[in-house]
C-alpha cells in the first residue's frame, strides 16, 4: 500500500492534519481502480464526504492514528462508494404470507413478461408506429386485441393504473353532470384516494342513493333526472358488509340506466380475468361478466389478480370508449412503453389458460396446495434452527395466508411456515428480542420480509418457489445477529 506521505505513529491520537488531502488520496495507486470503475465525480464526492466526517470525528471524539492509515482510507472510500450506489428499490423475499402485498410491489411479472419487457428496452420498438403501413401508430392498440379477445368487449383502452382509470372514465363521460352511486359503495381505493374524490377530481357531481347497507333499483330510479351522466358501481373487493345487506345486480341496473338513455360504468378493482372457483378460491367478478350483464365501461387493475405490471385497464362498449380515449386527460395518464410490454405479454398467458397456474406466479402462489407449502416450511426447519440457536426457537406451524391487495379481504389460504420465537426466562424482553430478528433479516443482501404475530416471528412460505436464497444468507443472518 502507498503512502500518502503523512506520518502516522501507532497508538497515537490521530490529527486533523494527519489526513490526506482530496488530491493525495485520488493518486493512491489502489484508488485507480475505483476512479476507472466509478469516475472522478463520484469518487472525488465520496472521498471529501470521507476526510469530512473523519475530521469532524478527530475533532469531537478523537481517532487512533491507525484509522487513518491509507489502506484503511481506501477500504473505507470504497465501501462508502458501494453504498452510494446500492439502489433504493431492492429484491426482497416476500414471507409475511400477504400474495399480493401492495407494500412489496404487489403481483410478480412472469418470466414471459420480463423476457419481452427487456427486449423491447434493449432497443428502439414500434410503440406507435405501424409496422404494416409504416406510419403513425397508436399504443393502445398493442394490447386492444388481447383484451378484447378476451373480455369480450368491444373496444379498450389502458392507463398507469386503476385510480386512474376510475378518475378518466368518470369525467370522459361525466365531467359536468351527475353520477349516480350507492352510499354502500362508496370505498376508499388506497392511499385515501376515496370515490367522492374521485367523483370531485373528475368534476363529476356526486349523487348518493341508499343506505351503507341497502340500496334498491328504486333508489337510482328516483336519482336519474335531466343532469344524470353516468350509473356507476363500484366492488367493494377491500371489505365485506355482513347481515342484513341489499345491492343491485349489474344485470338489472344495466336495463335501467338504458331505459333513461344513461351509460353505466363499474370499477371491479382487482378484475381477474379467469373464474377464480376452478382454483378453488372464492368468486371474484370478472369483466366478462360485468360486460355479459350490460355494463358499458368496465375499470380493473393489471397488477393484483391479474397478475401483470401497474395499470388501469379499461373495457366495454366502443362508443364509450372512444370518448374515454379521446378525452384530453388520457394523454396524461397513458401507459409507458415499460409496463405496456409488460401488460402485452401478461395477456398473451390467458391465450393459454391451462398454463396460468404454472406461469403466473401469483396464481400459482394462490393455487398451491398446503402440503407443498408444508414441505417447503419443513425443509428450512433445521437450516434455520441452526443459525438462530440458542438464542432462538424454531418450529413449523401452519398458518394462514390471504390475497391481499384489496382481494377477497375475508377469505384465507391455508399455509404454513416457520415460528421463531426467542429462548426466555420470561416474556420480558420478547418484543426487542423478535425486533432485532426482524431488523438482521431485512438487512440481509436480499432482505427477508416475515411478520410478527402472538410473541412470533412468522415466515409463511406460501410465496416461496425455491429455498436456496433463503438458505444462502443464513451465515450472514447469523453474522448480523452476532
Amino acid at each position: 500500500m502507498s503512502s500518502t506521505g503523512e506520518s502516522v505513529v501507532h497508538g497515537s491520537k490521530a490529527r486533523p492534519q494527519d489526513l490526506p488531502s482530496i488530491d493525495k488520496l485520488l493518486r493512491l495507486p489502489e484508488v485507480q481502480p475505483l476512479l476507472q470503475a466509478h469516475g472522478h465525480t463520484l469518487v472525488a464526492t465520496e472521498a471529501r464526504g470521507l476526510l469530512d466526517g473523519l475530521r469532524s470525528r478527530i475533532l469531537d471524539e478523537g481517532m487512533d492514528s491507525a484509522t487513518i492509515q491509507p489502506e484503511t482510507l481506501v477500504r473505507q472510500l470504497a465501501t462508502a462508494i458501494d453504498a452510494r450506489l446500492k439502489p433504493r428499490m431492492q429484491r426482497v423475499i416476500n414471507l409475511t404470507g400477504t400474495v399480493i402485498h401492495t407494500n412489496l410491489g404487489r403481483s410478480v411479472l412472469s418470466e414471459a413478461a420480463i423476457r419481452h419487457l427487456t427486449a423491447m428496452m434493449e432497443g428502439p420498438n414500434n410503440l406507435e408506429y405501424d409496422l404494416a403501413g409504416g406510419s403513425r401508430g397508436d399504443r393502445d392498440s398493442i394490447v386492444e386485441g388481447l383484451l378484447c379477445e378476451i373480455t369480450g368487449a368491444e373496444a379498450a383502452t389502458v392507463v398507469n393504473n386503476n385510480a386512474a382509470a376510475v378518475l378518466l372514465t368518470i369525467a370522459a363521460l361525466a365531467g359536468g353532470r351527475e353520477v349516480v352511486v350507492s352510499r354502500g359503495e362508496l370505498v376508499e381505493i388506497g392511499g385515501a384516494f376515496r370515490m367522492p374524490d374521485v367523483m370531485a377530481s373528475a368534476g363529476a357531481i356526486m349523487v348518493e342513493v341508499g343506505t351503507t347497507n341497502r340500496t334498491h333499483l328504486a333508489d337510482y330510479q328516483r336519482a336519474i333526472n335531466a343532469r344524470t351522466a353516468l350509473l356507476m358501481k363500484v366492488h367493494t373487493s377491500n371489505y365485506a358488509v355482513e347481515g342484513f345487506t341489499s345491492s343491485v345486480p349489474e344485470a338489472e341496473l344495466s336495463v335501467l340506466a338504458r331505459e333513461h338513455g344513461v351509460a353505466m360504468a363499474t370499477d371491479l378493482g382487482s378484475g381477474s380475468l379467469v373464474d377464480m372457483t376452478q382454483y378453488g378460491l372464492p368468486h371474484e367478478p370478472t369483466p366478462q361478466e360485468m360486460l355479459r350483464d350490460g355494463c358499458g365501461a368496465v375499470t380493473f387493475s393489471g397488477d393484483k389478480l391479474l397478475g401483470g405490471p401497474q395499470a388501469g385497464l379499461i373495457v366495454g362498449e366502443r362508443d364509450l370508449i372512444t370518448k374515454i380515449r379521446k378525452f384530453p386527460m388520457k394523454r396524461a395518464l397513458r401507459l409507458s412503453k415499460l409496463p405496456l410490454a409488460a401488460l402485452e405479454a401478461t395477456l398473451m398467458l390467458y391465450l393459454q389458460p391451462e398454463l396460468l397456474t404454472r406461469e403466473l406466479p401469483t396464481l400459482r402462489w394462490l393455487t398451491r396446495d398446503g402440503e407443498t407449502v408444508l414441505r417447503t416450511a419443513q425443509s428450512l426447519l433445521e437450516p434455520m434452527q441452526t443459525a438462530l440457536a440458542p438464542r432462538y426457537e424454531v418450529r413449523v406451524q401452519t398458518m394462514a395466508s390471504q390475497i391481499g391487495s384489496g382481494s377477497l379481504p375475508v377469505d384465507r389460504l391455508p399455509s404454513a411456515g416457520l415460528a421463531i420465537t426467542p429462548v426466555l426466562s420470561g416474556k420480558r424482553g420478547t418484543g426487542s428480542a423478535l425486533d432485532a430478528l426482524a431488523n438482521a433479516l431485512r438487512a440481509l443482501p436480499t432482505p427477508i420480509i416475515g411478520r410478527i404475530a402472538d410473541d412470533s416471528l412468522l415466515l409463511d412460505c406460501r410465496c416461496l418457489d425455491d429455498v436456496a436464497p433463503v438458505l444462502a444468507q443464513l451465515d450472514a443472518l447469523r453474522a448480523q445477529l452476532a
